[in-house]
């Protein structure tokens, strides 16, 4: 059976070298090659490919909030495809529904290879960006408790956040209150400042 693949670059040449180097391969079928997160949104919900590899500079979260979008539609799995990756972003990938995350460095074995496991329902993140992931530095929050503050900065409120996190209200609420203490905070606000200035989010 083969594997229906869309490619999402918003860079030409690198998105046609993308498509040739798949077409390439029996089982595999490029079924889309678009140059915006718009198009690739628009296509994936059309034509449902098992597989969307979106490739981009690593550090825009709209682009991982349409892969997100796109892990969200039955049957549909995303990789992403990154150059250089801030951890927030890396940690926002590894922490939801996406199915992978590889270097764009990384050898055409490997994106075979990830293509098929992401496939076949199973998570491949490259092994660097997986410790860039869960390594904290100097940062005395958990990783949930980082994910409640990701949310937060996004304007997600306490029942919105419970409710994509899996937590009662009452839980996330307990994050917040712990993080000020840890943080030495104000208020969530002043937390939510000193994290971004750490840049852990």
């Amino acid at each position: 059976m083969g594997i229906d693949v869309m490619v999402f670059d918003d860079l030409h040449l690198s998105r046609s070298a993308l498509t040739a180097l798949l077409e390439q391969r029996d089982e595999i079928r490029v079924t889309g090659s678009v140059d915006s997160s718009l198009a690739a949104l628009e296509f994936a919900e059309l034509h449902r490919p098992d597989v969307a590899i979106i490739s981009f500079e690593g550090r825009d979260r709209e682009t991982v909030e349409i892969a997100e979008k796109i892990a969200s539609l039955p049957r549909c799995r995303t990789l992403l495809l990154a150059t250089a990756c801030t951890r927030s972003v890396v940690r926002r990938a590894f922490t939801g529904e996406i199915s992978g995350m590889l270097r764009r460095s990384a050898p055409p074995r490997r994106l075979f290879e990830a293509i098929h496991l992401v496939h076949q329902g199973e998570r491949v993140f490259d092994a660097e960006l997986t410790v860039a992931a869960v390594a904290n530095g100097d940062c005395p929050l958990s990783m949930r408790q980082l994910s409640v503050l990701e949310h937060l900065s996004r304007g997600d409120t306490v029942m919105e956040i419970a409710t994509q996190l899996c937590l009662s209200e009452g839980t996330v609420r307990n994050y917040l209150s712990d993080m000020v203490t840890k943080l030495g905070a104000r208020n969530r606000i002043d937390a939510l400042r000193i994290a971004r200035d750490s840049h852990w989010i």
